[in-house]
C-alpha cells in the first residue's frame, strides 16, 4: 500500500526578526465611513476577497452589492439578485455563503441546503452584469460553501465546489454523535451549445472535526486540509454505519457495481472500500446465480439474467482496490439487458469512453502528504494570488507565518512568503477577538474583536527621525506601529474583510469602511 509522505514546513529565517521590540501604539486618527444598510445582513461573513466590490445577504434573501470608489465614497446598495427561495421557511438553517469562483461566476449556498450556481457577466460593468441561474438543485441537509475553483479543461467549464455540514450519527454511542462531512462536488457543462450545468461528480470525506481550512487544488485534482482530525474518504453509497446519512445516501448513491459484455463473456467490476484484502472478500459462483460478500456483509445476491460456465469464472482484486469478476456466457452471442435480474445497482459500460470514465470514479482517493503541525496554531487564511490556493497563517513561537500552497511542487508545497512579527503572542492576548485577517500584500494584519474594537498591526518602516533603544543605546531604524479604531455601533461584527488600502467591516445593520493605507 502507497504511504502518505510525512512532510515539514521550511521557515525562511531572513523573514523573520529576532530582534523586534514591539508595537508602538500610534494615536493617527484611522478614517472610517459608515453606511446604513437598507436592509438587516442575514448574518453572513463577507466572502469577496478578490474584487473591488462589496457584496452581502440581506434578510429578504436579496444579494445586494454597493462600489466603494478610490476617493472611499460609498454609494446606495442595489440589489443585483433576489433567491427564488423563501429562506424563512426552513427551521433549521444556516446562513447563506457566497462565493465569487471568477469575473464571472458566482456560487451560493442559500443556508436550506440547496446550491446555485450563477453566471453574472462582467461585474462591475452595468452593461454586461446580468445574474442568471445556471444550476440549482437540492443537496441534502444545510450546508456552508467553504472553497470553490472554476476548470477549464479540453473545452469543457466545470466549477469544483467544497460544501461542509454538520451530520447527525444515531450509531455512534461512545462519542460525540456528531461528525463533519465535507462533500466535493464537479458541476459541469452539460454540452458546448446549452446553457444548463449537472452534477458530474462527488466525492465525500468525513471527520471528527471542523477543519481550520480546506481549499481545493487549482488544477481540481485534489484537496488541501488543515484539521486537528484527519478526514478519510468514503464511498457516498456507503450506510449511516459508514459515516454517511441515510437520507443523503439515496440522494447521491452511485452504481455499486459497473459491468460490460461481449459475445463469450461478462466483467463486473465493484468498488470496495479502502484498506480492503483479499481474505475480506468471498464470491459464489452458480450456473444462474452469483453471491458476493464483504467481511461477512452482502454486497450482491441474486439471479442472473442468463446462464454462466461457473467452473471456468473469476475474480481478482485489482490495484485500485477494485473486485473484478469474470463470467462466461453459456449462451455465446447473447446480449444481457441486465446482469442480476431486476438489480437496480448496476451501471452498463457499453464504450471504451465510458469504460475510462468509470476506471477514473474508481481510484481510491488517498492522503498522499502529511504535516504534523505540533503546537503551531492555526489563525486565519487569506487569499494573495487568486490564482493560487488560499494562504494559511500558523503561529510560531510568538510570531505569525503566513504560507502559500503550491500544489504543483511536490517537493516543497508550502512556502513561507510573510511573517507577522508578535501576532502571535498578540491575539492570544484578546480573549474577545472574533476575526483575525491580513493585506494581500501582507503590509498589515488586522483584528477585530465581537463588539466595536479593531486593532491593525503594520509591518516595521523606517523612521523620519531618529529613535534609540534606552536600554541598549543603539539606534532603532524601524518601528512597528499598532493602530485602533472604535466603530461607533453596538451591533456584532458580523464579517471582516481587508485589502491593501481598506479593511471593511460588517455588522447588522451597517458596513464600515477603514481606511488604513493612503499609498497606491
Amino acid at each position: 500500500m502507497e504511504v502518505a509522505a510525512n512532510c515539514s514546513l521550511r521557515v525562511k529565517r531572513p523573514l523573520l526578526d529576532p530582534r523586534f521590540e514591539g508595537y508602538k501604539l500610534s494615536l493617527e486618527p484611522l478614517p472610517c465611513y459608515q453606511l446604513e444598510l437598507d436592509a438587516a445582513v442575514a448574518e453572513v461573513k463577507l466572502c469577496d476577497d478578490q474584487y473591488t466590490l462589496v457584496y452581502y445577504i440581506d434578510n429578504l434573501g436579496r444579494i445586494m452589492n454597493l462600489t466603494v470608489m478610490l476617493d472611499t465614497a460609498l454609494g446606495k446598495p442595489r440589489e443585483v439578485f433576489q433567491l427564488p427561495t423563501d429562506l424563512t421557511a426552513c427551521n433549521n438553517r444556516l446562513c447563506a455563503s457566497i462565493h465569487f469562483t471568477s469575473s464571472t461566476w458566482v456560487t451560493l449556498s442559500d443556508g436550506t441546503g440547496r446550491l446555485y450556481v450563477i453566471g453574472t457577466g462582467e461585474r462591475g460593468n452595468s452593461a454586461s452584469e446580468k445574474w442568471e441561474i445556471m444550476f440549482n438543485e437540492e443537496l441534502g441537509d444545510p450546508f456552508i460553501i467553504i472553497h470553490r475553483i472554476s476548470l477549464l479543461k479540453a473545452e469543457e467549464h466545470s466549477i469544483a465546489i467544497l460544501i461542509l455540514r454538520i451530520e447527525k450519527e444515531e450509531l455512534d454511542m461512545k462519542g460525540s454523535c456528531f461528525y463533519v462531512s465535507l462533500e466535493w462536488v464537479t458541476i459541469s457543462k452539460k454540452n458546448k451549445d446549452g446553457k444548463k450545468y449537472e452534477i458530474t461528480k462527488r466525492d465525500m470525506l468525513c471527520g471528527k472535526s471542523v477543519p481550520n481550512y480546506a481549499a481545493i487544488e487549482p488544477n481540481g485534482n485534489g484537496l488541501m486540509i488543515v484539521s486537528y482530525k484527519s478526514f478519510k474518504f468514503v464511498q457516498v453509497d456507503q450506510d449511516l454505519e459508514e459515516n454517511m446519512n441515510e437520507d443523503m445516501s439515496e440522494k447521491i448513491q452511485e452504481p455499486l457495481y459497473y459491468w460490460q459484455q461481449t459475445e463469450d463473456d461478462l466483467t463486473v467490476t465493484v468498488r470496495l472500500p479502502e484498506n480492503s484484502v483479499k481474505e475480506d472478500v468471498h464470491v459464489q459462483f452458480l450456473p444462474d446465480h452469483i453471491n458476493i460478500t464483504l467481511r461477512n456483509c452482502q454486497l450482491l445476491e441474486g439471479k442472473l439474467y442468463s446462464s454462466t460456465d461457473h467452473e471456468s469464472s473469476t475474480w481478482i482484486i485489482k490495484e485500485n482496490k477494485s473486485l473484478e469478476i469474470f463470467l462466461i456466457k453459456k449462451n455465446e452471442g447473447l446480449t444481457w439487458p441486465e446482469l442480476v435480474v431486476g438489480d437496480k445497482q448496476e451501471e452498463l459500460i457499453r464504450d471504451s469512453a465510458q469504460c475510462a470514465a468509470i476506471a477514473e470514479r474508481l481510484i481510491t482517493l488517498k492522503t498522499t502528504h502529511v504535516v504534523n503541525l505540533g503546537s503551531n496554531q492555526y489563525l486565519f487564511s487569506v487569499v494573495v494570488d487568486p490564482k493560487e490556493m488560499p494562504c494559511f497563517c500558523l503561529c510560531h513561537d510568538v510570531d505569525a507565518l503566513l504560507w502559500q500552497p503550491h500544489s504543483s511542487k511536490q517537493d516543497d508545497m508550502w512556502e513561507h512568503i510573510a511573517t507577522f512579527n508578535a501576532l502571535g503572542y498578540v491575539q492570544a492576548s484578546k480573549r474577545d477577538k472574533n476575526f483575525l485577517t491580513c493585506a494581500p500584500n501582507y503590509s498589515y494584519a488586522a483584528l477585530c474583536e465581537c463588539l466595536r474594537r479593531v486593532f491593525i498591526y503594520r509591518q516595521p518602516t523606517p523612521m523620519s527621525t531618529v529613535l534609540y533603544n534606552r536600554k541598549e543605546g543603539r539606534h532603532v531604524g524601524q518601528v512597528a506601529k499598532q493602530q485602533v479604531a472604535s466603530l461607533e455601533t453596538n451591533d456584532p461584527i458580523l464579517g471582516f474583510q481587508a485589502t491593501n488600502e481598506r479593511l471593511f467591516v460588517l455588522t447588522t445593520k451597517n458596513l464600515f469602511l477603514i481606511k488604513v493605507n493612503t499609498e497606491n
